[in-house]
């Protein structure tokens, strides 16, 4: 494929296609089939189809090879070869893939995958000629050339859409694909150095990860092994020697164990084959880029057995066993918990007389193919290359999750989706029902809980592993029984994105933050209005509103009042539209410090600045202050006034500037609620959290967020409750220091590093 994305030759002048006519017309050539230029690759493709493809019609393959081979014409390759010899080379990959699988739409698109890019061939001409399905998958392969994966955020995001759009709606158009980077690594030694290292460095990044990820390792391999040997040519080099310099004794190593092991098998009854493995350069590399020593490797001394059936894998498993001493902790049983991408084998590793380690991976013969071909051993001709929900599901939802995040997600969350989706290794838990939930390594009871249900995420507390309370940010590992603890008080907040590490909890804590931020801002600019309208005697009807908002840009009244809440458009502005005959209302406003703050997202609510009304203001985090304490207000830049408690470290004399603080009343609403932090020390027994839990919850104060970690029978929680004033958030540390085996309750407050926030700059040029 053309665009600098192939290693491609337009060895014509111009540098754009060939003119076509000198082969015989405008747009390839009218009545190309029955001849061609170069009969011996007709010939060879032909042949890889009569041994493996013979569902697949010839004559339909041999007249769109002769129409190939006419529309490229005189286009050659960087290494001299035909352009032809790439797209026959493309589609011999692809029977090799899929075999008897092979159908002739598959194989009539490959060939043509290049012709619409690269030559005056139009994809009407195509339809015209092979049809409607052929032409479709052209088109899908056509609008993914030219894609570059190097780019900035929005544009890498966007090109990702399109291309695993593109899977989701026919996975013959990604197997086209892979089969074509695949050949265009194989030839990369013909082209210029920093083009190797591009398109070397985007096999590595995307379309090896995207093979494994669909359980192709063959060619995930292959692709891995050749983009190591142009990224990094010295250490390949390095590999392929050491690996050659003992392959004589290991070679005579192994074949003494696989002799063994073969004969064991046969006297056990047991038909199965024993072979080796093939050597993975790229893993290798990377072990000993992670620091392990060459001789450690087990990758060096790798055998796999084929057996007939899934029981014998588990009777071949004991012949192994008893045969050499097993290495427990490298036990891993993929057969009975598949791997998302479709993989099953059981691994152990054993212990040779010798004192070797050898590694060895026992599966059936149809999970050899699967794991080498992974969904490409499901693909359905009759399907029309659809991924049906069953496959689906085996692949862990990846296409039906790739179809919804292509209709929901920022740019941001599109990539970070991709990454989890594509990159991750996975850990496998279970429900208390003992249902396997497969999670990417590093997730937490959080990413769980949201996985379970999105309502069980949201209104999450706390969890259980193994029966033993832990933290919300606690890491799961495979094997793991967890048990999620709710709250119907409990809400997602912002520290919680901290935690969680799939795309998808972190999405829909976004998305809930969103829109309780949105609700929040709606209502709060209504009450902006609303009072400052009362306040100027104005009554200008609902029509007159949404009049003002139309032309302020705001479809109606709800993003009027958003907008007014987020402090995006002024109150000013608005009553200049709403009621122009009440101009200078807002000349009420205090000079001073206070000139930097204008209207924002929360107006004095809770609390009285200087008598001032509409001042941006935020309570501090590090103290969390209620009604009730004592209180003084910091002048801050693009936050207003920032509310602290008067004990608070951060307001410290010698702190804080004088002219940067303000006198600050309270000044709450009934219904008006203030975060506090409280951390609760007590004895480790079962159901501490839910106990205290319950208590918080009977005080009818919300819960945020809680957690509890245990050592040495020591419990610590750490607690985010939601107060209206400091009376109730005694009342509520009463009842859990009442709370059997707790110890100790602390409001806690925290030292902004580097001090309180920085002040407000004035506004105007200086002098």
């Amino acid at each position: 494929m053309s665009g600098g994305v192939r290693p491609d030759a337009q060895r014509v002048a111009g540098g754009g296609p060939p003119p076509a006519q000198a082969q015989g017309g405008a747009s390839g050539v009218s009545g190309a089939s029955g001849s061609s230029d170069h009969p011996e690759l007709r010939a060879a493709l032909i042949a890889a189809l009569d041994e493996r493809a013979p569902r697949v019609d010839r004559d339909r393959v041999a007249a769109c090879f002769d129409f190939v081979d006419r529309a490229h014409g005189a286009q050659l390759r960087e290494s001299g070869q035909p352009f032809v010899s790439h797209v026959v080379e493309v589609c011999q990959i692809l029977i090799r893939l899929l075999e008897t699988r092979t159908d002739t739409t598959l194989s009539l698109a490959a060939l043509l995958h290049d012709v619409v890019e690269d030559t005056t061939t139009t994809l009407d001409e195509v339809e015209k000629r092979f049809g409607h399905e052929v032409a479709r998958l052209v088109e899908g392969v056509t609008k993914l050339l030219g894609l570059h994966f190097d780019s900035h955020r929005a544009e890498q995001a966007e090109n990702f859409r399109k291309m695993l759009l593109s899977m989701a709606r026919d996975l013959r158009v990604i197997f086209i694909k892979l089969a074509d980077r695949l050949h265009n690594m194989r030839t990369l030694e013909y082209l210029k150095p920093e083009k190797v290292k591009r398109i070397a460095a985007e096999t590595l990044d995307i379309y090896a990860p995207l093979a494994h990820r669909l359980g192709m390792a063959g060619i995930k391999r292959e692709l891995e092994d050749l983009s190591l040997k142009a990224l990094e040519p010295a250490a390949y080099q390095e590999i392929a020697q050491r690996i050659a310099a003992k392959r004589e004794e290991r070679e005579a190593f192994l074949g003494t164990v696989r002799t063994r092991l073969g004969e064991a098998l046969k006297a056990a009854g047991i038909k199965a084959e024993v072979m080796g493995r093939p050597k993975h350069f790229y893993s290798i590399y990377m072990k000993l880029k992670g620091g392990r020593d060459f001789e450690s490797i087990y990758d060096l001394f790798g055998l796999r057995i084929i057996t007939h059936t899934r029981n014998d894998c588990y009777r071949a498993l004991g012949v192994a066993h008893d045969l050499f001493t097993p290495v427990a902790e490298r036990f891993k049983d993929y057969i009975a918990t598949p791997k998302s991408n479709l993989y099953q084998s059981l691994h152990t590793t054993v212990l040779a007389t010798t004192g070797e380690m050898v590694e060895i991976q026992i599966r059936t013969r149809e999970m050899h193919r699967i794991a080498e071909t992974g969904v490409a051993a499901h693909y359905v001709y009759k399907q029309g290359g659809r991924v049906d929900e069953e496959l689906d599901a085996r692949l862990g939802g990846f296409v039906a999750q790739t179809a919804d995040w292509q209709r929901t997600a920022s740019d941001d969350e599109y990539m970070e989706f991709l990454r989890t989706a594509l990159y991750q290794e996975e850990v496998f838990v279970y429900t208390p029902r003992r249902e396997l939930k497969r999670l990417p390594k590093g997730a937490t009871p959080l990413d769980f809980a949201f996985l379970i249900h999105t309502a069980v995420g949201q209104h999450t507390v706390g969890a259980r592993v193994k029966g033993e309370l832990v933290p919300l940010r606690h890491e799961l590992r495979n094997g793991d029984m967890v048990e999620i603890i709710t709250s119907p008080q409990a809400q997602p907040h912002d520290d919680w994105l901290q935690i969680v590490r799939t795309a998808g909890a972190r999405s829909k804590i976004r998305q809930w933050l969103r829109q309780r931020r949105h609700d929040d801002s709606v209502a709060l600019g209504r009450e902006m209005l609303e009072r400052e309208l009362k306040r100027m005697r104005a009554r200008p009807d609902e029509k007159a509103i949404e009049d003002a908002a139309q032309a302020l840009g705001c479809t109606n009244l709800d993003q009027l009042y958003a907008r007014l809440g987020e402090g995006q458009v002024s109150l000013t502005i608005v009553m200049r539209k709403l009621a122009p005959e009440k101009e200078g209302f807002a000349e009420r406003l205090a000079k001073g410090p206070l000139e930097a703050l204008g209207l924002g997202r929360k107006p004095a609510a809770g609390v009285r600045i200087q008598g001032l009304d509409n001042v941006m203001v935020s309570f501090a985090r590090c103290c969390q202050p209620v009604p009730g304490d004592r209180v003084i207000g910091i002048v801050t830049v693009g936050r207003g006034v920032s509310v602290h408690r008067q004990d608070c470290p951060n307001t410290f004399a010698n702190r804080v500037e004088a002219d940067r603080k303000v006198e600050v009343d309270w000044d709450a609403r009934i219904g008006e609620t203030f975060p506090v932090r409280l951390v609760v020390y007590g004895h480790d027994r079962t159901s501490l959290l839910a106990d205290i839990a319950k208590v918080i919850a009977a005080t009818a104060v919300n819960i945020r967020s809680a957690g509890m970690a245990s050592e040495d029978q020591t419990a610590r929680g750490v607690f985010v409750v939601e107060v209206p004033h400091l009376a109730r958030l005694q009342e509520v540390i009463k009842a859990v220091r009442g709370v059997k085996g707790v110890t100790r309750v602390e409001r806690r407050q925290r030292l902004l590093r580097g001090g309180p926030p920085p002040p407000a700059r004035a506004s105007g040029n200086a002098g």
